[in-house]
């Protein structure tokens, strides 16, 4: 991919009854945002029709097309993916709305497999409502883990402040200790350094690991976990070249701004690195997939239910999820294509007598 070349960006709607539309709409009414990327929407003109009268936009509207393959540059696409009309209750949870949820990302992923796209922004689903035969996963993540067939990925929360992933993602807090292993952290912290390097353009990352237990399980008086699977992940991999300090208890670690002096963070579980990120880059944090083949982005809110319809949502994560979608595919390509075409060492013949 040129690095000057603008990329097919596809975008899921989410949850028609939350925010998602409507960030996606203040997201590209900017007219600038055509000049990043081509920017494909997959959903149906009755449901975008319905968020823009709800907006009061009477406007502006969406290039309507049948496939990705007929997206319009210079115009904001729309893919229909269903002709019928759906019942929308904007604010309010629907099974048959999360079935639409459904449609529409799994006509993004199909074209993102196909490379009729070149990345994917997802605007905020309901976990339970998107629950279905072929979606019995936690959320996005798990669910793109398996569609593109790779053993592990990591939620990866970044901005211009902070990077934190999380070793377990979204299940409950009594398994978290059940799923502490030195292998799962040792893998988690390969996927960090190679999305560092590939994704990001940093040569030699600094990571830091949290600590289970409060202030690192004081010598195991709080928990053994550090001392027995931790501190032996970070000294394993410290021995395969990573610059990897730890394990800090994380009230102190974020509350110190300790964070600042890493390039990235691995907590053990979800809210241990998703409260301090929300807390400090909510506006304009974003979600990223490490891990999987392709770039996957979303905002780092959910479905926003509560101030769903009343066209007060904040676009700002949103925003901030197409930008780092566009300069993660731009930067992949450019290091994959480095890689390519790295000089190989030549063997040299030597003459009889040399």
């Amino acid at each position: 991919m040129d690095k000057s070349a603008k990329i097919r960006l596809g975008i899921s709607v989410g949850d028609l009854n939350g925010v998602g539309m409507e960030v996606i709409i203040k997201t590209f009414m900017e007219a600038k945002m055509t000049s990043f990327c081509t920017p494909v929407v997959y959903g149906s003109s009755r449901t975008a029709g319905y968020h823009r009268k709800v907006m009061g936009i009477t406007d502006w509207s969406f290039n309507l097309i049948n496939d990705a393959a007929e997206a319009n540059p210079k115009r904001v696409n729309l893919v229909t993916v269903w002709q019928e009309e759906v019942n929308l209750e904007l604010g309010v949870a629907s099974k048959e709305v999360g079935a639409y949820a459904l449609k529409s990302l799994e006509a993004a992923v199909a074209d993102l497999k196909a490379g009729k796209i070149d990345a994917l922004v997802t605007a905020p689903i309901n976990k339970d409502t998107i629950q279905a035969d072929n979606f019995a996963f936690p959320g996005h993540t798990e669910y793109l883990q398996q569609a593109f067939g790779v053993k592990d990925v990591l939620m990866f929360l970044v901005s211009d402040r902070m990077r934190v992933g999380t070793l377990t993602g979204h299940i409950p807090l009594k398994d978290v200790a059940n799923k502490l292993g030195k292998e799962a952290i040792l893998g988690k912290l390969r996927i960090m350094q190679q999305s560092l390097q590939l994704d990001f353009n940093i040569r030699k990352p600094r990571i830091a690991v949290l600590s289970l237990n409060p202030h690192a399980g004081d010598n195991g008086l709080l928990g053994d976990e550090e001392q027995r699977i931790i501190k032996p992940a970070i000294e394993a991999a410290n021995q395969e070249g990573m610059l990897v300090f730890g394990p800090y208890g994380s009230d102190g670690f974020f509350g110190s701004n300790q964070f600042m002096q890493f390039d990235a963070v691995l907590g053990m579980y979800h809210d241990q690195v998703l409260t301090p990120f929300k807390a400090l880059a909510f506006e304009n944090g974003v979600n990223y997939t490490a891990g999987l083949p392709v770039i996957r982005t979303s905002p780092d809110h959910g479905t926003g239910y509560d101030i769903a319809g009343k066209n007060i949502a904040d676009a700002g994560s949103f925003r901030q999820a197409v930008f780092a979608a566009i300069d993660i595919a731009k930067t992949r390509a450019e290091n994959v294509e480095l890689q390519a075409n790295a000089i190989k060492p030549q063997k040299v013949k030597f003459e009889d007598g040399e």
